[in-house]
């Protein structure tokens, strides 16, 4: 079999030229965290002989099954605990010291991988000269339950480590593939741009990425002491007492632990809007709430471009969808955030489903984002973004929800359309610049394109540039509820 052979510090891989890209799937970048490495922090993978062939993507990490095909384009991949493998799109002509992106999928920490259809690297290689890089790493209880303060060596924040694992796996073989791993820009959406806020604060990834871009999700973490009772309450649904031995975690099946997760989450206040398993405070991997350490000055001289949708929460909440009370949702959204009396700040919304999505954009997406961007414009540049782009008529891209512009970014506009949207000109147009912008920024930590200036974000203008038919930077956009918002967080 024909294809790019690449060697890399574990062994050579054969990959397959695609077009103007070679691609490598299911290279492993950990050992499988099975047995006595389940929920431990990831060790190196195996070296192997010969040449391994890297036709076909891993495993994904265990999780709820994909009922609508929305995630994996209607294919049923393996679901499995060894699933620490990580694909690569690289340009078929060659070249070396290739900018690197490096991208984190999301899915609320419970759901998605790198292999999905949507995050095909193959437009960015072949367009912008960069090597890109999508990964699994641990998912749910795998990947985030708080165990470390049980001992024997367990973990917590696993599905961090797995993606410092990769980090460090792209900065000792990436050259191989054509990429500099001094030119790493890590860039993820919703949980992966939260883990992003994790890595920049996360004493064991400095120096791992030299800039990053962050899509619809700022800090996200849970206090160590919730983190552990949301630990005791797994361990006492797999019948684990809390003075008992944490060994036997070992050899559960991993179905039961994922039912057992399951029938947790249900008993936990705010139904779909909480996050059980997440980033977690852990003196060991992440010491400090991420937007303070990012205050603080963490990620000093790292360049951020940052931003949000224009109506991110209309995901969540959606027409003939049930509404949830509306005590319920504010009951959670202080949860999410960290705050208490939200309900203080509130009365210009509504409690219906349009009020509960308007709410959930504007305090969690938005407001958190600002307040990351304005820690971190002290210590290096900083770009803002709102993408406003709708698609007239379609039930769900109607309005700019969350996750709408990964298509943009990817320059995977058929993804729209199996969804059944179809692609208009202007929306070709804005993947365009998007997609420019994002590798501008990727060569040079800048993305302002000759097409499209794009000036840096400061507190005295506040220049956002928004991604709609016509793309334009407005100063301080939506001012009046910016410093409302502001003054619900105690911030100025």
């Amino acid at each position: 079999m024909e294809g790019p052979v690449a060697v890399t510090n574990y062994g050579r891989i054969r990959g397959q030229q695609s077009g103007d890209v070679n691609v490598w799937r299911g290279v492993p970048y950990g050992a499988p965290p099975v047995g006595k490495l389940r929920f431990r922090a990831p060790e190196p993978p195996e070296s192997w002989t010969g040449i391994r062939e890297g036709a076909t993507f891993g495993p994904v990490s265990h999780q709820p099954p994909d009922t609508r095909g929305t995630r994996f384009g209607g294919e049923h991949p393996l679901h499995s605990e060894d699933c620490l493998y990580l694909n690569i799109w690289s340009p078929a002509d060659g070249g070396e010291g290739l900018p690197v992106m490096f991208w984190i999928h999301g899915g609320t920490f419970i759901t998605g991988a790198g292999s999905q259809p949507l995050f095909d690297g193959s437009s960015l290689a072949a367009r912008g000269g960069v090597v890109v890089v999508t990964i699994n790493y641990r998912l749910g209880p795998f990947g985030f339950l708080h165990l470390s303060p049980l001992g024997d060596g367990l973990a917590s924040n696993q599905g961090l480590l797995d993606q410092i694992a990769a980090l460090e796996w792209v900065r000792g073989n990436i050259a191989a593939f054509g990429g500099d791993p001094n030119r790493v820009t890590v860039f993820g959406e919703s949980a992966g741009s939260m883990s992003i806020a994790a890595l920049l604060a996360m004493p064991a990834a400095k120096g791992l990425f030299a800039g990053a871009i962050m899509q619809s999700g700022a800090a996200q973490t849970l206090p160590p002491r919730q983190g552990s009772e949301i630990a005791a309450a797994l361990l006492a649904e797999l019948g684990i007492a809390p003075d008992g031995d944490p060994s036997a975690l070992q050899s559960i099946p991993a179905e039961e632990i994922m039912a057992a997760a399951g029938r947790m989450s249900l008993k936990l206040p705010g139904g779909s809007l909480s996050m059980p398993f997440q980033p977690v405070i852990d003196g060991a991997t992440l010491p400090e709430d991420p937007a303070v350490a990012i205050s603080k000055g963490a990620a000093e001289g790292v360049p951020l471009l940052i931003g949000t949708n224009l109506e991110e929460g209309n995901l969540f909440f959606r027409e003939n969808m049930p509404v949830p009370n509306f005590a319920d949702s504010l009951k959670a959204l202080e949860m999410l955030m960290g705050v208490s009396g939200l309900g203080e700040h509130v009365g210009g919304y509504t409690p219906s489903w349009e009020g509960q999505a308007e709410i959930l954009t504007d305090f969690y997406f938005w407001s958190s984002s600002i307040s990351l961007a304005e820690h971190q414009e002290i210590h290096a540049p900083v770009w803002m973004y709102r993408f406003d782009l709708k698609v007239p008529g379609h039930p769900l891209f109607g309005k700019a929800v969350h996750g709408a512009e990964i298509p943009y970014v990817f320059h995977n506009l058929k993804h729209l359309q199996r969804l059944g949207a179809e692609v208009s000109p202007d929306m070709t147009a804005l993947a365009d610049a998007m997609q420019e912008a994002w590798l501008a920024f990727a060569h040079r930590g800048d993305p302002s394109t000759p097409n499209l200036p794009w000036p840096g974000y400061h507190p005295g203008d506040r220049a956002t540039l928004l991604f709609a038919e016509t793309p334009e930077v407005v100063l301080d956009p939506e001012s009046l509820k910016r410093k409302q918002l502001a003054a619900a967080r105690g911030e100025h």
